[in-house]
């Protein structure tokens, strides 16, 4: 079952470089800091909700770094639009929560490796989930990760590129 279920974007792809519109605004980058399209298809008999992640493995941190955690997306949705992470606009889904990245806001926040670092490798998945998750208000990145993880029944990721110069 896990083999049919996709991740689909308009914004980003597989190996290719991300636009400025997803870059960060702050910490010295100037980008639009939007969240690209997604969509999925094929989810595993069994969902009751999905969550998107974006994490980059690549920032000099010694645990990598959460751009992007929502949880509890509604069974029944499978896209979320560009922009669906600015925590302005309040474009989740339903009932779904948005953890705290690491830039300490709790929505979407964009690419910007430190200049002159190479490339960093941003994944972007979407998980299917057994049940919807009971997390604290505050809950870390660290337990949002452990209990998606704990409760998927698949998932799929889109390896996007970026990099400053």
């Amino acid at each position: 079952m896990a083999d049919t279920f996709k991740l689909s974007s308009t914004d980003i792809s597989q190996g290719k470089f991300m636009g400025n519109t997803h870059e960060f605004q702050g910490f010295g980058c100037a980008g639009g800091n939007a969240s690209p399209q997604l969509s999925w298809t094929g989810a595993p008999a069994g969902t009751e909700a999905f969550a998107v992640f974006a994490y980059d493995p690549d920032a000099p941190t010694g645990s990598g770094w959460w751009h992007w955690q929502v949880v509890n997306i509604p069974k029944d949705v499978t896209t979320l639009a560009a922009g669906a992470g600015d925590p302005a606009k309040n474009a989740t889904p339903g009932d779904s929560v948005s953890i705290k990245n690491d830039y300490g806001v709790a929505g979407f926040g964009g690419a910007c490796p430190p200049k002159g670092h190479g490339v960093h490798r941003y994944q972007f998945t979407v998980y299917a989930l057994s049940k919807k998750l009971e997390l604290p208000k505050e809950a870390s990145g660290a337990l949002a990760g452990y209990m998606v993880r704990a409760h998927a029944l698949a998932s799929s990721s889109i390896e996007a590129l970026y990099k400053r110069d």
